[in-house]
């Protein structure tokens, strides 16, 4: 069996809520104290790590084996989907962790984030159709009226639908505001006849759910043109009538792509209104009576932004079970002589230095990754939940400002750092019956899904780094050389943070050419945004990955070599020294070729490239 979920523990998890992050603060909001505290997150992901490896783990074969089929206009998924899809949803482990009613016993981000990585890293494939789930009933819970919300969201908490955002359109990708569905108004004013096509709609069908409930971006007959005359739609696959029965609402699947990866997921062509029978119900202002400006975009954009940190999420997973598979492999494969003793013994590959240093790599680029996504989920619980106006007001300039550093950072170096786990196993790794071949496949969408990450890049360089007039970002900036000039003569970490100083001032010559170009040559902008956006994930992780070292270098200290756990604490503090001499100094070479502003691709004849 070619699948495999490595994780051995939930160490670094631990460590993470623990002892890293205050959460003390999140389990101490009304809406978690009477159900967690910092004590219970062992206790919560030890039944998860042998669930995930028990009853997920082997579904994710299920899917890479038998991808999605359409048959006589009917999705066929893998069998082992829709039991699992429910049992995840009875037992509390789907949709309803994001019931926002004031007695619902939710988890926070933080802790549910760490439960969700163990499962997603399991079965990749599977888990869009929980998450899109829940994007969705999270939209309908903030801008539906109570009846609508009393229709749909107790069958899709409890898994008996689905949802899904419907958004792509064959003529309109990342160009959303270039979609041609269209909502005709009927004597309702909350229902709209429902006319277009969509493309790429992950989880768009599937056959364990009643009903599908498509969040669905049209704009009404006479609106403004743009993203600005967009609205969104509640429009069920069935049409639900007053009596709770189902009828047909003229919502076909007319494809199921055949994918590089995720073969489980469905990723469906669907169509709308073919028989002038689609209805939908609008969410917010109807445009015609709002100067022709629809609020489809902002409202889609709540969904967009956590599903944009969910997918660097899942792609962060695949990293890591990439390189935990890598690392087992090695522990077992006898291959070779040791370089400084080459009549010696045969050696497992662990021992072989290429090795150390690929699965150093890996630890390092997994530890970064998830120290990113971790205190931006930390930061959700506070926006969302934290009394003081001021403090949600900070949390969620911190979550906005991070979104695309999380979302594409651990999506564009997946691909490639993939690739070096298949390069740990040598011949074997290409080959289908071990598992991180799957791995790489799944792994590539993760850069394309929730706006490429070329989008990202321009979301960065041009809104978050424009937040308040520029103060928000510099403030972000000045926040590491603030923590860097407090810290620097730490003991055994001096050239770490001496590289972290160099790095910072590099940076600062990127923001001043960025700002240059702003009057002097603007087309140099989107040709560096992606290399401005590596960057400053890696300044980020690495301020991240130096925080956590004061704690585990101080640790491993006071408990010494004998202890059971100093070798968790010692392996803190050399990853990160790790990312510090390998990975950050990228940044000043990335400084150099940014700041040199060569125009070689924008200056060259398109005909050039035929040849």
């Amino acid at each position: 069996m070619s699948s495999n979920f490595a994780y051995l523990n939930t160490r670094d998890l631990e460590f993470i809520i623990q002892e890293w992050l205050p959460s003390e603060k999140v389990f101490n909001y009304n809406q978690f104290k009477d159900y967690y505290s910092k004590d219970d997150v062992k206790s919560v992901l030890a039944p998860i790590l042998k669930m995930a490896k028990e009853l997920v783990e082997p579904t994710n074969e299920d899917g890479d084996s038998n991808p999605v089929k359409l048959v006589d206009g009917k999705v066929i998924l893998p069998k082992s989907f829709g039991p699992l899809y429910h049992k995840l949803q009875e037992e509390g482990w789907g949709t309803s962790n994001i019931d926002k009613s004031e007695d619902a016993m939710v988890m926070p981000h933080v802790l549910y984030a760490a439960v969700w990585e163990l499962l997603c890293a399991a079965n990749p494939t599977f888990y869009p159709y929980i998450l899109l789930t829940s994007g969705s009933a999270d939209l309908i819970q903030s801008f539906a009226d109570q009846d609508l919300k009393d229709i749909f969201l107790p069958k899709m908490m409890d898994g008996t639908w689905s949802g899904t955002m419907c958004l792509t359109e064959p003529s309109a990708g990342s160009d959303v505001g270039d979609i041609l569905s269209k909502a005709y108004p009927t004597d309702d004013p909350r229902i709209f006849k429902i006319k277009g096509q969509k493309i790429f709609i992950t989880g768009g069908d599937n056959d364990f759910c009643e009903n599908i409930i498509h969040l669905y971006l049209a704009r009404v007959e006479g609106a403004g043109a743009g993203t600005s005359g967009i609205s969104l739609f509640i429009v069920p696959k069935f049409w639900v009538n007053e009596d709770g029965s189902l009828s047909d609402n003229d919502c076909i699947t007319t494809g199921a792509e055949h994918k590089l990866g995720l073969h489980g997921s469905c990723t469906a062509a669907l169509s709308f209104g073919d028989n002038g029978n689609c209805r939908g119900y609008l969410l917010g202002k109807n445009p015609l009576n709002n100067g022709g400006k629809g609020e489809g975009m902002a409202q889609m954009f709540q969904m967009m932004n956590l599903a944009r940190m969910e997918t660097g999420h899942m792609a962060h997973c695949c990293i890591a079970n990439a390189f935990y598979n890598a690392r087992d492999y090695a522990k077992e494969r006898v291959q070779g002589r040791p370089f400084t003793n080459p009549r010696g013994e045969r050696v497992t590959i662990i021992n072989h230095e290429d090795i150390r240093r690929t699965l150093m790599m890996g630890k390092a680029y997994t530890e970064a990754n998830r120290a990113m996504l971790m205190k931006a989920l930390f930061n959700f619980d506070i926006r969302e939940h934290d009394p003081d106006p001021e403090e949600a007001k900070k949390a969620n300039t911190y979550v906005e400002l991070v979104t695309p550093l999380c979302k594409a950072f651990p999506s564009d170096e997946g691909w490639w750092l993939c690739g070096e786990a298949i390069q740990a196993y040598g011949g074997y790794g290409f080959c289908e019956e071990y598992p991180v071949a799957q791995i790489a496949r799944d792994m590539k969408i993760y850069s394309i899904w929730e706006g490429t990450n070329f989008i990202q890049s321009l979301d960065l360089v041009g809104r978050k780094m424009g937040m308040n007039k520029g103060t928000a970002f510099l403030a972000f900036i000045q926040e590491m050389k603030d923590f860097c000039a407090a810290n620097k003569a730490t003991a055994g970490l001096e050239k770490e943070y001496a590289n972290f100083e160099r790095a910072l001032t590099a940076y600062d010559s990127i923001l001043t050419a960025l700002s240059d170009w702003k009057s002097s040559n603007p087309s140099l902008i989107p040709v560096f945004s992606r290399r401005v956006l590596t960057a400053t994930a890696q300044l980020h992780a690495a301020h991240l990955l130096l925080d956590q070292a004061l704690i585990a270098q101080k640790r491993a200290a006071e408990l010494g070599q004998d202890h059971y756990d100093f070798k968790f604490y010692d392996g803190k503090v050399k990853t990160a020294k790790w990312f510090l001499r390998n990975v950050v100094p990228a940044v000043w070479c990335a400084a150099d070729i940014i700041t040199d502003g060569d125009s070689s691709c924008l200056d060259i004849d398109i005909a050039a490239f035929d040849y």
